[in-house]
């Protein structure tokens, strides 16, 4: 390892808290941190908490490595919390959270009405309803998300934001342009920021942030992305056809492809990374409907003495309750878990084996949706550790190579993107000198 090698910081703002990871240029990871927001007396809907967490974590980290080694740093955040800032970037709100809902019906018929169907910005939850209400606080000059106004708070350069972030604010990644029709949604687009290429380069970290946490003006702020973005490209995954499987509470499958894929009816949106696009879909078996059979022991134990080399024959569609919505598109679709067999574990296997089958059958709907062909599957999620299960999804995928994921944390995805931005700028040669 080169005993000075330039370095690249990842901020992964979460649910619950913050967390920071430092890399060189071939991904070794040179220091980790992380934050609780209720290390602080506030709310975690206040901007203020947000900076007190990041320049503690970032004062920790700067401590463990060389501030002149630090060539780049992005942000990441939670998709769809967003601010209105006054023209100077400072908050002049509390924060619209990622979960929260629009309650206004005129502002949700309005989207609904212009938005076309291929638009990330329907729902009670998106981007665009909430930048709709906040546009209404008297002194809004702009809207910005979470990640957008950390990353303002570090470079001093307000109204920027990625086209990840946006995406759900009705930005159109494929004309690059907010487009005409949020004008008639009742949104005043002059709030809505400048939007960016993820991972492109913002400018030098001047901001209020970089100083009092001794950052060097020389490190370039990158314009970063949401979370689920930052944790496919955490993995490593980062050629057209590389997938990843969440094998968590519900089954998610994203592929970075040469082109994008909108199926609304499906719940798939394309997000744009570089030159690439990373389509999605989320299916509602996994692992709460296991959960529900099966104890945790008992998902072990049976797991452990499975013999996956003797296929189960049983044919599944475990489901707690009807309706799902990728790879199939029904509603009404009812959980199919019958029969049942007298062994217990015989019953594990046929749920791991038919939600192994649901997962080829997403890859291939996205495939046939105009998706890259599938070259490699990165697991992460609390299944990822069932061995059984991975020799089943294997057997189900076997000319497919199940390549090892590089990290699990968001923040290792958002510091790949400041490695691409400082490797853009000649700041660093990165992928060849560390």
């Amino acid at each position: 390892m080169a005993s000075n090698p330039d370095l690249f910081i990842g901020v992964d703002i979460g649910t619950s808290g913050v967390r920071a990871v430092c890399v060189d240029g071939k991904m070794r990871n040179h220091a980790t941190t992380s934050v609780e927001f209720n290390e602080f007396t506030g709310d975690r809907t206040d901007p203020v908490i947000w900076g007190r967490a990041v320049a503690k974590l970032l004062d920790e980290l700067v401590a463990t490595v060389s501030a002149e080694k630090i060539k780049a740093i992005a942000v990441d955040g939670t998709s769809g919390t967003m601010i209105a800032t006054d023209n100077q970037g400072r908050p002049i709100s509390k924060a619209l959270m990622y979960n929260d809902t629009c309650d206004d019906q005129s502002i949700l018929s309005l989207i609904e009405t212009h938005a076309p169907d291929t638009s990330a910005a329907h729902g009670a939850s998106s981007g665009l309803a909430k930048a709709i209400q906040l546009s209404q606080i008297s002194g809004t000059a702009c809207i910005q998300h979470e990640a957008d106004w950390v990353a303002a708070s570090l470079s001093g350069r307000t109204g920027l934001s990625d086209e990840n972030n946006a995406l759900k604010t009705g930005y159109d990644p494929i004309s690059q342009t907010w487009p005409s029709w949020i004008e008639q949604t009742g949104m005043n687009a002059s709030l809505l920021p400048t939007v960016l290429r993820a991972g492109q380069p913002i400018g030098e970290a001047k901001g209020w942030l970089a100083e009092q946490v001794g950052l060097s003006d020389n490190t370039l702020v990158v314009a970063g992305t949401t979370d689920g973005c930052a944790s496919f490209l955490a993995t490593g995954a980062s050629e057209p056809g590389d997938a990843v499987t969440v094998l968590g509470s519900t089954l998610t499958i994203k592929l970075l492809s040469e082109t994008p894929v909108y199926a609304p009816s499906f719940g798939i949106y394309s997000h744009k990374i570089g030159d690439t696009w990373l389509a999605g879909g989320a299916s509602n078996t996994g692992g709460r409907v296991l959960a529900h059979y099966f104890s945790s022991a008992e998902l072990a134990e049976y797991s452990d003495n499975m013999n996956t080399s003797v296929v189960s024959g049983l044919d599944y569609y475990p489901l707690l309750k009807p309706g799902e919505r990728f790879p199939i598109n029904d509603s009404n679709l009812q959980p199919r878990l019958e029969p049942r067999p007298e062994s217990d574990a015989l019953f594990l296997q046929g749920m791991l084996e038919s939600i192994a089958a649901i997962e080829k059958l997403a890859y291939t709907r996205l495939t046939e949706l105009g998706g890259s062909p599938l070259r490699s599957i990165r697991t992460v999620g609390g299944g990822a550790s069932n061995n059984a299960w991975t020799e089943i999804r294997k057997a189900q995928l076997p000319n497919i190579p199940f390549n090892k994921s590089l990290s699990e944390h968001a923040a290792t995805g958002t510091a790949v993107l400041a490695k691409r931005g400082a490797i853009e700028t000649g700041l660093s040669d990165a992928s060849i000198s560390n």
